[in-house]
């Protein structure tokens, strides 16, 4: 026992509690006093074998000897010594009195350490459930049911509507099975309630979102109906949004309030929502004074902005001045409820700050806050606008106040635009002078707003064709604010104009880098390119953009006739097939497609596009002249008549459709008509030679008298031609001539020079063009029509002006004013 430690109690309930204990049982001392034990050494009980093997290494197995403590401890050997470190089988245990993990006195010899017991093999299997019991197939049907009304919302937010009604009803389907198995086997108390609510409601929905009124309305009706159904009161609100859908703006009320009387006053928003829908519906029908109650309720408990435009709209349709002030005085005070943007502004001196700030500048939540401000300076300009020529006696003077209040609000920033939408308003009223003079009001005012107004100044001289002004004020502009590319754009316009192409390309390439969605910069640097010469620059730009802007007509024209100048043909028809699927009626879209596929020698689709534009456009020369001639190559001159009839409509004063009217005749075989027409042209243009010819021809063919007279007209016309041209010779000549003389006789040159150059282009003129008398002269350019044609030429050859966006930011959208005015 002197290698025994001994270890102290921690807790009076210690599996080793006893152990350590001291038995006098064990002291061999006193086994020579001991009667009993000398007793049993002399008889024959200490020898016999023992009664059991239960305790491997004892003498007496099954029965262990009682202490004065009360334990049982087995007695070793028939000489009663206590058990030592070694067991009868080898197996060894620790030297101690406690007997440690894993050890134990039964193991046998040759026996593997095995405390977790893992050597008697795998866990028997769990027991299979018996899916034939009703109860788990109640279960299962119900897991169905759940797993379909997911699927349902699932093909809901992908868009697929088909889909997820046909979930739906399959959902509907199968647990109306599941209640019909339930009262079968008895459990109908244990009807989930839940699941039939959740399987309607999904119904209801979807029938809603295909449009099935009538069955969505017949399912919400079920649920509202059922008073098992707790707080199904609430979905009269999306019975009354199908009866607003459906213009049935009466019932509409009726369930908006149904819904209004079963919302407790806890539930404040939602109240606060269902009395904005039922103001909604009140302006949908006239009635402007049950809309004003129900909005200004809204203004005095929960004030925003939507409600607070609303009741400026209805305001506004009553007349009434005063209180549209003060509710544009509402709306400027409406608490947004976001942060400054100066927390979002990083400190230098702290990393992790800016980290922290850098994570969250562009995060959901402050995406949301600009959105909210967003539309919250929307509705307050669209108001502005709106009430400006309305409160005041002017709408100048409405402006004025407008601007006025803003400046006193959170919203001080919306003053200078407002001023720039002051002048946008005189530009709409024709006063140029005025809205000049109210940009130029913002010459001294801060960067931001100067250069939006130096913008808008340069666009208005550049259409004024004041390119010097213009240029000025897009310098100005791009000093106030650099990076501003309607700036660098009309700059690069005005060196456009100045045909200064290089220069102009470099204004609109930093236009680009400084936002590269200017569509404008891009289009005019296309136009540069082009005027340079560089047509797969150009060809590439215009791909770019078509890339953005899908169906711009100009875009895919410029498109084609870059093509068709890299002498592509095929993709220059290709292009402008496209340009007529967005254009379908641009009569020189058709003519130019009919003009490719002429000099690509398909005449009969080129006589189809052709003749589609001239049904569109009836009085363009160059298709007319183009069908008439068609008509006679394929020996119908009587069909050609009726285009030259109608050019002679269009020219009268041209002589040569008269003669092809008159030649039409002729080829035909009808002299009698050709000869009247003939005579009719003489009438009319008494000098013509070619009309007195065929006049002579015509008559010598027919056997007439007056071929003599007309013989005799002939000769005069043609020694009058003969004299004009020698001295349209002469004077030729003595210019020449004065040109070699000095300079004293240089001045008298010149001038005899301009006096004949003048009379020979005059009388060019006179054989190519209609007099001046004329009522209308139509074009004969074979560029396309106007809104196609390049920068610069013909009335609207010029680049794109990047004046400030009036659409976006400075004009008034009508139609604002009735798409806020949907239910929630």
């Amino acid at each position: 026992m002197e290698n025994v430690h001994l270890v102290p109690e921690e807790e009076e309930d210690d599996l080793y509690t006893g152990y350590n204990d001291y038995n006098p049982t064990f002291d061999s001392e006193d086994l020579h006093n001991d009667v009993g034990f000398q007793q049993a050494v002399r008889t024959s009980h200490g020898r016999r074998p023992p009664m059991t093997a239960k305790y491997p290494g004892t003498a007496i197995g099954g029965r262990p000897i009682g202490t004065a403590y009360g334990s049982r401890m087995p007695v070793g050997t028939a000489m009663g010594r206590p058990m030592t470190g070694a067991v009868q089988d080898g197996a060894a245990r620790p030297m101690t009195a406690v007997r440690a993990a894993g050890y134990s006195s039964s193991i046998a010899r040759g026996s593997v350490f095995d405390p977790l017991g893992q050597s008697k093999g795998p866990a028997p299997p769990l027991e299979t459930k018996n899916e034939d019991t009703p109860e788990e197939k109640i279960k299962i049907l119900e897991k169905k049911v759940n797993d379909l009304i997911e699927e349902s919302c699932l093909a809901h937010a992908r868009g697929d509507l088909q889909l997820s009604l046909e979930k739906a009803k399959e959902a509907g389907r199968k647990e109306r099975a599941l209640v019909r198995q339930r009262e079968q086997t008895g459990t109908a108390d244990h009807i989930n309630l839940d699941l039939t609510y959740s399987v309607l409601f999904n119904l209801a929905n979807q029938y809603a979102s295909n449009d099935m009124y009538t069955e969505a309305l017949n399912t919400y009706q079920v649920i509202v109906k059922n008073k098992m159904f707790s707080n199904a009161g609430r979905l009269k609100v999306n019975m009354a949004n199908i009866y607003f859908k459906q213009k049935n703006y009466t019932k509409a009320i009726k369930f908006y309030r149904m819904a209004l009387d079963q919302i407790s006053n806890a539930h404040n928003t939602m109240r606060i929502k269902i009395m904005q829908n039922i103001g909604v519906v009140f302006i949908h029908m006239g009635q402007y004074s049950d809309a004003i109650t129900s909005f200004e309720y809204i203004m005095s408990e929960s004030p925003n902005i939507k409600t607070g435009f609303n009741l400026i709209l209805c305001y506004y349709a009553i007349g009434d001045r005063e209180r549209m002030k003060k509710a544009f005085q509402k709306l400027i005070c409406v608490p947004l409820g976001i942060d400054d943007d100066d927390k979002y502004i990083p400190p230098n001196d702290d990393p992790h700050a800016n980290m922290v700030i850098e994570a969250i500048k562009n995060d959901k939540l402050h995406q949301m806050e600009r959105e909210r401000k967003a539309l919250a300076e929307k509705y307050i300009m669209t108001s502005a606008k709106l009430i400006a020529p309305a409160i005041e006696s002017s709408f100048a003077a409405g402006f004025d106040w407008c601007v006025d209040m803003v400046k006193g609000s959170q919203y001080v920033e919306l003053a200078n635009d407002l001023e720039i939408n002051k002048a946008i308003t005189y530009l709409r009223q024709r006063d140029f002078k005025q809205a000049v003079e109210t940009l130029k009001m913002f010459e001294k005012k801060d960067s931001r707003v100067k250069s939006a107004a130096a913008t808008n100044l340069s666009f208005l001289y550049f259409l004024e064709k004041d390119f010097d002004q213009a240029d000025r004020y897009a310098e100005l502009a791009m000093s106030a604010d650099r990076y501003n590319p309607a700036a660098l754009v009309n700059k690069g316009n005005t060196e456009f104009v100045k045909e200064d192409y290089e220069k102009a390309a470099e204004f609109y390439k930093e236009a680009l880098r400084n936002d590269s969605s200017c569509t404008e910069a891009l289009y005019n640097l296309g136009l540069t390119y082009k005027r340079l010469g560089r047509l797969e620059e150009a060809l590439d730009c215009f791909l770019k953009l078509h890339a953005i802007l899908r169906n711009s007509a100009q875009v895919m024209y410029q498109l084609a006739n870059l093509y068709e100048m890299l002498e592509d043909p095929h993709q220059a028809i290709e292009w402008l097939m496209q340009l007529t699927s967005v254009t379908p009626t641009d009569a020189q879209v058709l003519a130019k497609l009919g003009d490719l596929y002429d000099n690509e020698g398909d005449k009969s689709q080129a006589f189809q596009y052709y003749y589609e534009s001239y049904r569109y456009f009836p009085s363009n020369i160059s298709v007319i002249e183009w069908l008439g001639a068609y008509y006679i190559d394929t020996q119908f001159c009587e069909k050609a008549i009726q285009y030259f009839e109608r050019a002679t409509l269009i020219q009268p004063t041209q002589v040569k459709w008269q003669l092809m009217v008159a030649s039409c005749y002729r080829r035909s075989g009808n002299y009698q008509k050709a000869l009247e027409t003939y005579k009719d042209i003489h009438r009319k243009f008494p000098e013509n030679v070619e009309c007195l010819r065929f006049l002579v021809r015509l008559c010598t063919d027919m056997g007439l008298k007056e071929v003599q007279d007309y013989a005799t007209k002939l000769k005069k016309v043609e020694k009058m031609k003969e004299i004009r041209e020698q001295r349209v010779r002469s004077g030729r000549d003595s210019s020449a001539r004065s040109r070699r003389e000095g300079s004293a006789g240089s001045d008298s040159g010149q001038s005899n020079h301009g006096t004949s150059a003048k009379g020979e282009r005059l009388s060019v003129k006179l054989k190519t063009l209609p007099g001046s008398n004329e009522p209308y002269e139509a074009s004969t350019q074979q560029e396309i029509d106007a809104s196609y044609v390049d920068p610069l030429g013909p009335q609207m050859q010029r680049p794109k002006t990047a004046a400030r966006k009036r659409t976006e930011e400075d004009e008034f959208a009508d139609e604002e004013l009735g798409d806020d005015l949907l239910p929630e």
